[in-house]
C-alpha cells in the first residue's frame, strides 16, 4: 500500500496523471482513508472530462476530511463545470469559512514523510549505539503513523538489543495483531521469545511463519538452529540465544 501511495503521489506531482491513476485507484478501491488520494483522483478524472467521477472523488475526500480546503475548491470548480452553480457557491463559501477558522491539519502525505524522517534519524542513532535516542525517534515516527509496521519492527529490535525483552515482544506482537502477514516482525518475535527462554513459543512462531510462507529462509534457519540448541538458552539474558536479525 505504501509503495502504491508513494508511486502514485510521485507521478501525480510530476503531472503524469496517466501513470498515477492506477496506483491511486487501487488505494481507493480498498476504501482506505486517505483524503488526498481521492482529491488527486478527482483532479485526474476532471482532466479526463469525467466530471461525475471527479465530483464523487472530491466529495469522498471531504467526507474523510471536512477541512480539506483544496478538495472543497476543486469540488466547487467541478460543480461549476457541471452547471451546479448554487452548489458551487455554497461549497466555495464553506471552504473559505473553514480555512479562516479551522486549525491547520497535516495531510497524510506530509505526516508519512515526517514519520520516515524521524525513522531515518532513529536508524542513524541506532547504528551509533545510541539506543535511547533511537527509540525516541522511532516513537515519534509511530505517533504520526502507527501503522508503519517496518518502523515498529525497528523499534522492537532496538528494545531487544537494549535488553528490554518484554517491551520488544510487545511491539512485535502488536505488528502481528495488526498485520499477521508482515513476517519480519514475526521472525523477530520468535527470536525475542527464544532469548526470553520461551523456546516452545519461538518454535511455534517460526512454524506459523512457514505456514504462511513456506520458503521463508529465516524461519527455517532458526527452527533448524534451535532444534540443536539446549532447552534453556538463559531466560532474560539479552545476549543469549542466536544472533539478532535486523529488519530494515
Amino acid at each position: 500500500m505504501r509503495e502504491n501511495l508513494n508511486r502514485g503521489r510521485e507521478h501525480y506531482a510530476a503531472r503524469e496523471y496517466g501513470k498515477a491513476e492506477p496506483f491511486l485507484a487501487e488505494i481507493a478501491e480498498g476504501n482506505l482513508e486517505f483524503a488526498d488520494v481521492y482529491d488527486m483522483l478527482g483532479v485526474i478524472y476532471h482532466q479526463q472530462g469525467r466530471l461525475g467521477d471527479a465530483e464523487s472523488m472530491f466529495r469522498k475526500a471531504l467526507t474523510l476530511n471536512p477541512n480539506y480546503t483544496e478538495a472543497a475548491l476543486n469540488l466547487a470548480v467541478t460543480y461549476n463545470d457541471l452547471g451546479k452553480y448554487k452548489e458551487a457557491k455554497d461549497v466555495y463559501a464553506r471552504a473559505m469559512s473553514v480555512s479562516k477558522s479551522a486549525p491547520k491539519q497535516m495531510d497524510p502525505f506530509a505526516r508519512g514523510k515526517i514519520a520516515n524522517m524521524h525513522a531515518d534519524v532513529g536508524s542513524a542513532y541506532h547504528d551509533c549505539g545510541q539506543y535511547v535516542d533511537a527509540i525516541r525517534e522511532y516513537e515519534k515516527s509511530l505517533t504520526l503513523c502507527p501503522a508503519f509496521h517496518d518502523i515498529r519492527t525497528r523499534l522492537g529490535v532496538t528494545l531487544r538489543e537494549m535488553g528490554s525483552l518484554v517491551a520488544a515482544a510487545r511491539e512485535f506482537e502488536r505488528v502481528r495483531h495488526d498485520n499477521p502477514n508482515y513476517l519480519p516482525a514475526r521472525v523477530n518475535l520468535g527470536l525475542t521469545y527464544y532469548t526470553m527462554g520461551r523456546r516452545a513459543d519461538a518454535l511455534s512462531e517460526w512454524q506459523q511463519i512457514l505456514g504462511v510462507e513456506p520458503t521463508n529462509r529465516s524461519a527455517a534457519m532458526y527452527i533448524a538452529m534451535v532444534s540443536h540448541m539446549p532447552e534453556h538458552p538463559g531466560a532474560g539474558d539479552a545476549d543469549s540465544g542466536p544472533s539478532v536479525v535486523r529488519s530494515r
